[in-house]
């Protein structure tokens, strides 16, 4: 990764103060944070302080999304039944999942450690509000999409920020949506993004669990970028 500092054309005032630079030293933590980000499934059972998930939420809310729409809702499950109804629902589909492997690959599924609902002390469900005015729908005539791709966006950013705070992030995606928005009573307008488990993390690495596990490796990045 190049040290040199990028020039940008302006040295204005950013909201009465000093335009930010980031030198090399902090560019090359930054990457330390990219590096270390990783989707957490064992977490330790100790709470977050008081109000910090507030914190990290407000942090990933500056993100960017279509026409300002901010469209993402998060939902802060702590009622006991609604998390062992998630818990149930998350057995259900792991089952169907692993029932959709044969061979090699069925026994290495069986074995991953896909979810850290039972430990994590912090559960929040994302979601897109799909029926929301704000924005007037700037951006997204020919891409609707993109409300969901702003919410993805903002858990990127909660995911580096909880990072950052030494706070480990697992998505969990093998859930069935519908159920989720029932169990969570939430409008029919929201669409479920992620359920999301946050705690200190009992281990860490900076290789993916699945790469360990030897589902997938990592290739290289030159593998996936194109020119025309």
């Amino acid at each position: 990764m190049s040290t040199d500092p990028i020039q940008t054309p302006s040295e204005k005032p950013l909201h009465g103060g000093a335009v930010p630079r980031f030198d090399a030293p902090f560019r090359e933590t930054f990457e330390q944070l990219v590096r270390w980000r990783r989707d957490v499934r064992r977490f330790r059972t100790a709470p977050l302080p008081d109000g910090l998930i507030e914190d990290l939420l407000s942090a990933a809310m500056l993100s960017p999304s279509v026409g300002n729409a901010q469209p993402w809702r998060w939902v802060v499950v702590d009622d006991a039944a609604r998390r062992t109804a998630i818990r149930d629902n998350f057995a259900v589909c792991n089952a169907d999942a692993l029932a959709g492997y044969t061979d090699e690959k069925a026994k290495i599924y069986a074995g991953l450690k896909l979810a850290g609902l039972d430990k994590a002390p912090s559960h929040v469900a994302v979601f897109a509000d799909l029926g929301t005015e704000r924005g007037s729908g700037l951006g997204r005539q020919t891409m609707p999409e993109m409300l969901a791709y702003s919410v993805v966006g903002a858990v990127q950013t909660l995911w580096l920020v909880a990072r950052a705070n030494g706070i480990g992030l697992g998505w969990v995606s093998i859930l069935d949506p519908d159920v989720v928005s029932d169990i969570l009573d939430v409008p029919e307008t929201w669409r479920l993004i992620g359920y999301l488990c946050l705690g200190y993390p009992e281990e860490e690495h900076t290789d993916p669990e699945l790469q360990r596990a030897g589902w997938q490796a990592r290739d290289a990045a030159d593998g996936f970028i194109y020119r025309r």
